[in-house]
Parts: structure tokens; C-alpha cells; sequence
């Protein structure tokens, strides 16, 4: 049996202003219409003998990762909740043990969710020759060709030939320019993918040997894990004494039965625009335009537009990102530094580094459409079926206006329909809800006024997503 393990943590802050903390890049879609997330899960299909995945992510993405594993049809997973990241070797310590649970000799296929493979049959081959190895007992991490002298990426020497794959000789950090273009000479060296494959029982003993803190660490977290609906919740307590060390770090460059697969599949991180741009398809001037985008005299450049025209006059190696609240123009050849820019809204408390203006709940969507002193209008999406919290608001009143379908209305005492073309006015300190029990979408638009307009001025008193405590 293969289990994926997804490990889905993480906000890809050089993806900004599409990627944000609470809708990071994994989560959305760079081609085709699926997010990497669920490509990561998709590329999958075909392969013998693969249960449903392990799924470890913030707890804050959780209703994301439920919504898009439905989405793709699947029904059943694990889905781990980390109440803080600690990298990478505890998270998989805790989908190891979620793993013995299942099957003890299953060969763990360790996925990060963000990334990008074209040639799909190419890498459903080389899990096929990682999972033999992993089940005759090596730790197998997945090798990617280089194309380039690669300053931005750790590397894996290869050692002896092992047929179809290699031992390690060694894992080496980022090179230098001269550095990585003799790398790429030698033919001797691979890209470090982050991509792994051994059997629950290979990856705990190791850590047992290289780190027991983390695997006891991680035993009384799992051991004290409550559930949550559809997830795992891990407890912060014990999870937090485990030291917050990477899977490289921790066991694949102590180990002696480390093996490396050569990767050539189409691979990318998309870990900056750039990465984004390389993926094309390019016009006849090497340019990459998403959305409604006009070029005149530009070339080299990469622009997306997500509500509005966009156009580029006289610009080379360019990148123009437009959302509905932000615009980002970076020289290409500098789009690593984005990061500085999300460090600075964050240092800032400005929201356009966490939320976007459209946000996903687990009953749908809201979108704020405007806002000024003392007043914020939304459009609110409820899914068929779906309810909002029986809440109340200490410093704001609302007037729901009702533009599609029809939802059942609490307001104090009184429970009533609202159609299409009707209102209702919801004071302040009065406990209300909304619930969609139509088959169809229902949309509203929600116009809040008062002192204080902020998403935490809500006290919930049932909820159907278990967020009365949270």
C-alpha cells in the first residue's frame, strides 16, 4: 500500500498578492483549473494500490483542505491539524504514526503541496522504483535533473549505482553561482525536491535513533489528538516540545540507507513569479499574460489580472499581479524579494498580507465590496444546504438585502423566510443566523454598521463547523 502524505503548511509569501496567509499559493490554481494542492493528489490516480491521503496543514486552512479533497472526490483522509509549525520532521512524525495506525508496513509517498509536474507518467515511474526501495528498507528522496546552474535550490550528490536509482553520497546546501554550474557539469548531482518515499516503520525508527525528542514529542501529541469533525486536532502542548528541525536535517543526512531517485518530469516549486512565468505559454515576444491583459512593445514579462484590464506599454522582464485590493510591479529578476513586501503590510497590520477581499468559509463565501467610516458592505454566498453560526455582534447592527434564492432567517425570537428582493434588519446585541435549506446558492448583500466592523466582534453560540471554541 502507498499512503500520500500531503504536507500543506506553509504561505508562499513570494507568490503574493495572489497567495495570502489564509489562502496560500497550494491552495490556488497556476494552471488548469485545480489548485497545486489537488494536483499533487490528482497525479496520483492510475498508481497500484494508493489508500487515501494524510493531509498535514495550519488549522486555520482546515474547511480549504476538506472543501478541495471533496472536490476532487475524495471522501476519506486523515487530516492532521499542527497548532503551530515546527517544520518538517515533527509533521511527518505525526502522519507516521497516523500511518502505523493504518498499515505499519505502508510505503509513505511524501508530497509538498505547491508543487508543479508536468510529465506525469514520468513521475508515477519513479515511485514505482522509489516504493521497492523503500520496502526493501531505504529511505528514498526523489532527485530532480537539473536544467541550470541553480543558486536557489539545496542539492543531493549521488553515490553508487543502485540500477535504476542511487545511493546518497551526500545532501550539500546552496551553492554558490561557480558552485552550482560545476554541479551541473558533473552530471553528479540532482536538485533536492523535498519529495520522499519509505515505510512508517523505516522513517520512525530512524527518528528514534537521530531525534527521540521529536518522536516522543510527537507520541504524546498523537496519543492526546482529539477529533474535530472531520480532523485531527493535535494539542499544542506536546507537539511544541518538539525541536523544529526540517526531514533533511533530522534523519536524511545521518542516515546510511538514504537513496535517490533521479526526477525529470516537468518539475517546479513555483517558488516566485518568475517560476510562474517559465510555465508559459508565451506570445510571440516571451510574454505570459492571465486575464484580461493587453501588451504593446513589452517583452520577457509575466502579467495576471484578476478583475480588471490590464495593460503593459514599453516594459521588459516585468511582473504585473493585479487583485481586487492590490497590485504588485517587481522586475522579474528580483521577484524573490516580494517576501519584504508581506513582511512590511504584516509589521503594518494591514490585512492585504492575510485575507483577500473574497473569503472562504465552510458555509460558502464573503467578499467585501465597500467600506468607509463606521459602515462595510459584503456580498455573502451561502452553499445549498449550508448555515452560518447562531451568533451576535456587540458593536455592529446589519441589513441583509436577499438578491438570489431564499434562506430561513433567526433574529431573536422569530424565525422567518427571506426571498429574493426582501430585507431584514438585524440589531446590535441580537443573536441571528442565516441557513440556506434550498438546493441552490443564496446570495446577500450585507450592509454592517457601528463602532467597530472587525471579523472578530462575533460570539458564536452553535455552530455546525465546531467553531463555538475557536
Amino acid at each position: 500500500m502507498i499512503i500520500p502524505v500531503i504536507m500543506a503548511g506553509g504561505v508562499g509569501s513570494r507568490l503574493w498578492p495572489a497567495s495570502r496567509e489564509t489562502s496560500p499559493k497550494q491552495f490556488l490554481s497556476f494552471s488548469g483549473t485545480h489548485s497545486l494542492f489537488q494536483q499533487s493528489l490528482l497525479r496520483l490516480n492510475g498508481l497500484p494500490d494508493v489508500s487515501p491521503p494524510i493531509v498535514v496543514c495550519n488549522a486555520e486552512h482546515r474547511f480549504l483542505v476538506a472543501e478541495q479533497l471533496r472536490q476532487i472526490g475524495i471522501m476519506e483522509s486523515i487530516i492532521i491539524l499542527e497548532p503551530a509549525g515546527r517544520n518538517t520532521a515533527p509533521a511527518l512524525a505525526l502522519a507516521a504514526l497516523a500511518a502505523r495506525d493504518v498499515d505499519a508496513a505502508a510505503s509513505l509517498l511524501v508530497l509538498a503541496a505547491d508543487h508543479l509536474i508536468t510529465e506525469v507518467a514520468v513521475f508515477q515511474d519513479a515511485i514505482l522504483v522509489g516504493r521497492q526501495q523503500a520496502e526493501n528498507g531505504a529511505l528514498v528522496t526523489f532527485g530532480i535533473v537539473p536544467t541550470r546552474a541553480e543558486t536557489g535550490f539545496g542539492y543531493i550528490r549521488r553515490g553508487p549505482d543502485l540500477g535504476a536509482c542511487h545511493a546518497v553520497d551526500r545532501f550539500v546546501e546552496k551553492p554558490d553561482r561557480q558552485t552550482a554550474i560545476e554541479y551541473l557539469e558533473s552530471g553528479d548531482y540532482y536538485w533536492n525536491s523535498g519529495m520522499f518515499m519509505f515505510t512508517a516503520e523505516t522513517w520512525l525508527a530512524e527518528l528514534e535513533r537521530f531525534e527521540p525528542l521529536i518522536l516522543e514529542s510527537c507520541q504524546e501529541a498523537w496519543s492526546n489528538a482529539e477529533r474535530d469533525l472531520d480532523f485531527k486536532r493535535i494539542p499544542a502542548a506536546a507537539f511544541m516540545q518538539a525541536p523544529a528541525i526540517s526531514i533533511d536535517y533530522a534523519v536524511m543526512e545521518r542516515t546510511a540507507h538514504a537513496v535517490v531517485v533521479p526526477l525529470d518530469a516537468g518539475w517546479s516549486d513555483l517558488g516566485a513569479w518568475s517560476a510562474v512565468w517559465e510555465q508559459g505559454p508565451f506570445d510571440e515576444n516571451n510574454n505570459v499574460g492571465r486575464g484580461d491583459v493587453l501588451f504593446h512593445d513589452a517583452c520577457n514579462s509575466f502579467v495576471q489580472a484578476e478583475s480588471r484590464l490590464v495593460a503593459v506599454v514599453g516594459m521588459d522582464n516585468a511582473v504585473v499581479v493585479e487583485t481586487p485590493d492590490a497590485v504588485l510591479v517587481a522586475n522579474k529578476a528580483r521577484v524573490q524579494e516580494v517576501k519584504y513586501i508581506v513582511q512590511m503590510l504584516n509589521g503594518q497590520g494591514r490585512s492585504e498580507a492575510v485575507l483577500h477581499r473574497k473569503v472562504f468559509r465552510p458555509w460558502g463565501s464573503y467578499e467585501g465590496l465597500a467600506q468607509g467610516s463606521g459602515f462595510q458592505v459584503k456580498r455573502i454566498v451561502v452553499k445549498p444546504g449550508a448555515s452560518l453560526s447562531l451568533q451576535l455582534h456587540h458593536k455592529r447592527a446589519e441589513h441583509w438585502i436577499m438578491v438570489q434564492g431564499t434562506a430561513l432567517v433567526t433574529c431573536g425570537e422569530e424565525q422567518f423566510e427571506l426571498s429574493e428582493n426582501e430585507s431584514t434588519y438585524i440589531p446590535i446585541g441580537v443573536k441571528h443566523r442565516l441557513q440556506n435549506l434550498t438546493a441552490v446558492e443564496a446570495t446577500l448583500i450585507e450592509i454592517q454598521c457601528g463602532s467597530y466592523l472587525g471579523e472578530d466582534d462575533i460570539v458564536r453560540f452553535e455552530d455546525n463547523y465546531g467553531r463555538v471554541k475557536g
